[in-house]
C-alpha cells in the first residue's frame, strides 16, 4: 500500500468547506483505482489528510481528482499549500483485525 499526508496550516475556511461537501470528496476518490482509505482530520493548527491507495499510481490519480476538485469548488482565500509525505506502507492492521478470535 502507499500513504499520501497533507499537512495543512492555518486552513479552518478550508476544512469548513470540506467538511459540508463530504459527498463530493467520497464521489471522488471512491472511484480512485486501488483506493483503500480516506480520512480528513482537524488539529489546532489547522488539519491533515490521509489517502491509502493500493500503490503510487493510486495516490498519484486521487491527489490529481483533488486538485481539480479543489481549483473548482474551492474560494482561491481559503486554498491552502501542504506539507506532503508519502511512502510504502511497512505493516498495517485495523481495530477488528488486531483481536484475535475464539473459536
Amino acid at each position: 500500500m502507499h500513504v499520501v499526508i497533507r499537512q495543512y496550516n492555518d486552513a479552518s475556511q478550508l476544512f469548513d468547506i470540506l467538511a459540508t461537501r463530504e459527498q463530493d470528496v467520497r464521489e471522488i476518490i471512491l472511484t480512485v483505482p486501488g483506493f483503500q482509505g480516506y480520512q480528513l482530520v482537524r488539529t489546532s493548527q489547522g488539519g491533515f489528510s490521509v489517502t491509502t491507495c493500493d500503490d503510487k499510481s493510486g495516490t498519484d490519480e486521487s491527489s490529481r481528482r483533488a486538485a481539480n476538485w479543489i481549483k473548482l469548488n474551492i474560494p482561491e482565500d481559503a486554498i491552502r499549500d501542504a506539507t506532503i509525505v508519502e511512502g510504502d506502507t511497512v505493516f498495517s492492521f485495523l481495530a477488528e483485525a488486531a483481536t484475535p478470535t475464539e473459536a
